[in-house]
């Protein structure tokens, strides 16, 4: 990493590596010496650890315990996991993310069931149990009290002797009216509500978005007076892991066919990167995944100004490509399309920037091709190919490019440059 011109590592923590059998079981010290090893190895080198709390796992035994995130014991068991994180690595850890992307955790995992524990109804996706309509509710609910059980601890215990920072880390999509007609506008913001802001409007502002209220009614749940007592300075920064844009077209007034985000529980606003023969970009090896990159200034802009420009990170930005697409190693290794996507991406991330945004730190995703979740090894990300074989790992060319932007750039609105 040092020879990227890197002053920065984000990387996750296994929850089941430390805390095998949650608080119900002892701590794990062969996980505790391992994540200390890497740690230390990072300092030695002059990197500064940025180090994500939970990333989509969670120990099993709480899961057949209570069912995990539908019960509110989680809330427990996630600050005495947090308060042993910060205990046996807050003396060198100085930027903490809580959670990883808990929307899509709670959409994937309780709403469409493509993610563990795959529960969600028929009319979603093919699971064996679930409630689409209520459980990512209620999973969201225990995720934003247990992040903010996180930070009462962290707080409480340990920032003042160990002058870190704690956040969370959103996936953030730019959502693009389809026209210009109101119906396209307030469907795009109300989608926004409904995707991102679910979770950071209770956190920031310490209630959720009028919009869920509005549709949701009674069936958004709602917190309790002593849980908004906590709502009161809930994270020190906004991490933003930022791919993609999508189009959305109103549900409520305008006639709509079934597909993402049509339902009630979405927000009533359908969402897709295409839409009447019109694509929001060139599509990639993802079916999900399109370059649009304006997109980023668009959104780093929008969390600037809804939440009083807290500061920011962009804690993934990067761009995937098919194993099957190149017919040889050294072909792939000549990743122009990467370098093409970071380069547009991170120029309009400048604009965003110049323009006011405070943005501490930009972190691409990936340093190493990894097994990138129900994709497994078939679509790479990393800026260094990996022979899974072999694990010999070769730089692309997309390396040495952001080697030499970093050492370009580095003085760029005081900004940071890392990987993941």
């Amino acid at each position: 990493m040092e020879h990227t011109g890197v002053n920065s590592y984000r990387f996750s923590l296994s929850w089941a590596r430390i805390l095998p059998k949650g608080r119900f079981g002892k701590v794990n010290r062969a996980g505790i010496n391992y994540y200390n090893r890497l740690i230390d190895a990072l300092v030695d080198k002059g990197i500064e650890p940025f180090v994500t709390i939970t990333h989509y796992d969670i120990p099993q035994e709480l899961e057949e315990r209570y069912k995990s995130w539908l019960s509110p014991e989680i809330q427990e068991d996630f600050r005495y996991y947090a308060d042993i994180c910060f205990k046996y690595f807050g003396d060198r850890v100085k930027y903490w993310v809580t959670f990883n992307e808990p929307n899509v955790a709670v959409i994937c995992g309780y709403r469409t069931g493509l993610y563990p524990p795959s529960r969600c109804s028929d009319s979603f996706g093919n699971c064996s149990y679930g409630n689409s309509e209520r459980e990512p509710f209620i999973a969201a609910s225990n995720i934003i009290l247990s992040h903010l059980a996180a930070v009462d601890v962290y707080r409480a215990k340990y920032q003042k002797n160990q002058g870190g920072k704690i956040g969370i880390a959103m996936n953030a999509i730019w959502y693009e009216p389809f026209s210009n007609s109101t119906e396209d506008k307030l469907a795009a913001e109300r989608t926004q509500s409904f995707y991102m802001n679910w979770f950071l409007d209770p956190i920031i502002l310490g209630k959720y978005p009028a919009e869920m209220h509005e549709i949701l009614g009674p069936d958004l749940l709602v917190f309790s007076k002593y849980d908004k007592e906590k709502f009161k300075n809930g994270l020190d920064f906004i991490g933003i892991n930022h791919y993609t844009s999508y189009y959305v077209k109103d549900c409520i007034f305008s006639a709509c066919e079934q597909g993402k985000g049509s339902s009630k529980t979405e927000g009533f606003a359908l969402t897709s990167a295409q839409m009447n023969d019109k694509s929001i970009g060139e599509p990639t090896a993802l079916a999900w995944f399109y370059v649009h990159p304006q997109g980023m200034e668009n959104i780093v802009t929008y969390i600037k100004d809804r939440y009083n420009n807290i500061p920011m990170f962009i804690t993934e930005n990067g761009f995937g490509t098919s194993e099957s697409s190149y017919p040889t190693t050294e072909y792939e290794l000549n990743d122009v399309k990467r370098v093409e996507y970071l380069s547009s991406y991170l120029d309009s991330l400048a604009t965003a920037i110049r323009k006011g945004a405070d943005v501490k730190g930009y972190f691409v995703w990936s340093i190493l091709d990894n097994f990138e979740w129900n994709h497994g090894y078939s679509i790479r990300f990393g800026l260094h190919h990996v022979d899974f074989a072999t694990l010999n790992r070769t730089p692309r060319g997309s390396a040495f490019w952001y080697k030499n932007f970093i050492s370009e750039h580095k003085n760029l609105a005081g900004i940071s440059y890392a990987q993941v």
